[in-house]
């Protein structure tokens, strides 16, 4: 049994498509196939059924890709706390997070202090993050919604105000705050139904007691500004710019508005150098941002 047919066989489990699987690879599927088929005369019983142009993990195989990627991730460690050796400044850091957004400020000033840093960022949703904190394959992550899961820590970093975004002209944009009722009959813009960031904006619009009408759904900030600012319809945003923002900004008055965002790792594995650090920078870095807007808001 060699370490590369259990690396092939987390990849076809994971897809359950051999040819999907090949190509994420970039080995040919007879190759893949002829590699499955070793390993599972090496183990002793077939890991996949097979039927007509797909296979499944059966019962063997769900208990045997369990030790996969356990083994898989404790030599990942082991690779991991030998390049200790190396140090801070050319380690390695795995991040999940549903939004960039919030992050990219910090990210570009930990690079500016150490540069040979090597990140791999993965946008995720949250069940996707809770499976990748699990076994290991990301170091920590951003996010919004609480991960509650055994073994799993979090640490409060930002309390981010949330916003009602109209239109320059739109008959509330000279309105001081809004609440959401009030919009019922409007036109929304938002973020795809499977967004973490959308399904939080739901449980707002629950509590408000409306069923708004989306006319686009989009996966990125930006374009929801300039669509809103295209006058396409209002969407509930974040700081996009304070005072210079191209769309007006409107405190919500009901329901409260206000994500808190975390950081979120896995107590029970290996965490490295670079990855503290840099959990420890952002920590520091929120905190130092929360504390300037509220001195800047004393002296206003």
């Amino acid at each position: 049994m060699e370490l590369l047919q259990l690396q092939y066989f987390r990849t076809v489990a994971r897809l359950e498509h051999m040819t999907k699987a090949a190509q994420e690879l970039h080995i040919a599927q007879p190759a893949l196939s002829k590699t499955i088929s070793r390993l599972e005369s090496d183990v002793g019983v077939p890991l996949f059924d097979r039927y007509p142009g797909k296979i499944r993990l059966n019962t063997f195989g769900k208990l045997f890709l369990d030790k996969v990627e356990k083994a898989l991730s404790l030599l990942e460690e082991g690779k991991k706390e030998v390049s200790e050796l190396a140090g801070l400044d050319h380690g390695s850091i795995r991040l999940a997070t549903s939004t960039l957004d919030r992050l990219s400020d910090a990210l570009g000033e930990f690079l500016a202090m150490h540069p040979e840093v090597n990140f791999q960022i993965t946008q995720a949703s949250m069940y996707e993050m809770t499976h990748l904190l699990e076994v290991g394959e990301v170091d920590m992550c951003f996010t919004a919604l609480s991960i509650e899961q055994p073994d799993i820590n979090s640490v409060s970093v930002l309390r981010d105000k949330v916003y009602l975004g109209v239109p320059i002209g739109h008959r509330f944009a000279e309105r001081k705050s809004i609440r959401l009722s009030e919009l019922a009959e409007d036109s929304f813009i938002g973020y795809k139904e499977e967004f973490p960031i959308q399904q939080m904006n739901d449980i707002l619009f629950q509590q408000a007691g409306i069923a708004p009408k989306f006319v686009c759904r989009v996966d990125e900030p930006s374009a929801i500004t300039s669509l809103v600012r295209a006058g396409l319809g209002v969407a509930i945003v974040g700081n996009c710019g304070g005072p210079n923002s191209p769309i007006r900004l409107l405190p919500i008055e009901f329901p409260v508005c206000e994500r808190n965002f975390q950081i979120v790792w896995n107590e029970k594995r290996y965490l490295s150098l670079a990855a503290s650090k840099f959990r420890d920078f952002l920590i520091a870095y929120f905190a130092k941002s929360e504390q300037e807007s509220y001195d800047e808001t004393k002296i206003g």
